[in-house]
């Protein structure tokens, strides 16, 4: 074991330090720069109080402000210290920075974006790809689609199946730009798609109508091929938005105080 793996793997001292792995360490800060803990424009604590802090050496802090950095979160500036940066600038598409970010990612309206993007996005790839797309892209279609239908009341491989549907259809349109979002959009767009899988109350509706732009496309149906891709953002649309009202009213019963409950 080198010595960068005994610094990350040794014991901590002290119950209020963090975990020792760096991969840990680095989602410790980062959770806490996304729960405001180091609010945008604030610098962190120095490596000396970091290492204290996480339980750690300043090898392991440096090598995870690097990350931290390379995501956006960061900026470190000589003389000053690293620098929380503006949500702005945050890689919200980096499947690491959506992790973190985890219970706060209503406050950035994500999923409205993603959505948004879609709305732009797949309803023309679907129509170029009635016309573009090969036997072979048409079959991979199938293949995914038949995925998404078989995986019953699994989200997780239904999500898969429907990443890879999508991933197949913004390849089939032979568009170089939409490839190259494809690529960039994919931890934002498994996300958007998680989110509208576990919210849905069934899956039917999405299911169905992934086999008709299937369909649409072995009978290069452009105008078939572009409503049936509408269709199914306005299903992950709605079944957002009942997701969201489900957690509201779930969190407006917990914040409920004791003494508002009607008395038996």
């Amino acid at each position: 074991m080198d010595s960068l793996q005994r610094q990350e793997h040794g014991t901590a001292a002290g119950s209020g330090r963090r975990p020792r792995v760096r991969k840990n360490v680095t989602a410790a800060i980062a959770e806490d720069i996304c729960a405001e803990r180091y609010p945008s424009g604030s610098t962190l604590p120095r490596e000396n109080d970091l290492c204290e802090m996480y339980g750690v050496s300043r090898t392991v802090i440096r090598e995870s402000l690097k990350v931290l950095e390379s995501k956006g979160l960061v900026r470190g500036k000589p003389r000053i210290g690293t620098t929380v940066c503006d949500k702005d600038d945050w890689n919200i598409l980096d499947e690491d920075v959506l992790q973190w970010m985890g219970p706060y990612l209503a406050d950035f309206d994500i999923l409205g974006s993603i959505l948004e993007a879609r709305r732009t996005i797949e309803p023309a790839a679907a129509e170029y790809a009635a016309e573009r797309a090969t036997a072979r892209e048409i079959a991979d279609l199938d293949s995914a689609w038949q995925q998404m239908r078989d995986s019953g009341n699994d989200p997780e491989g239904f999500t898969e199946a429907d990443m890879a549907f999508h991933k197949v259809l913004l390849g089939a349109s032979h568009n170089q730009v939409f490839r190259r979002l494809s690529s960039a959009m994919h931890a934002g767009l498994k996300y958007a798609l998680h989110a509208s899988n576990v919210a849905a109350h069934s899956r039917d509706e999405a299911i169905a109508v992934h086999g008709e732009l299937v369909e649409a496309l072995r009978l290069r149906d452009r105008a078939a091929a572009r409503d049936c891709a509408h269709r199914m953002l306005d299903l992950a649309v709605r079944d957002i938005a009942a997701g969201q009202h489900a957690r509201d009213d779930r969190r407006s019963i917990s914040d409920t105080p004791k003494s508002a409950a009607p008395r038996r």
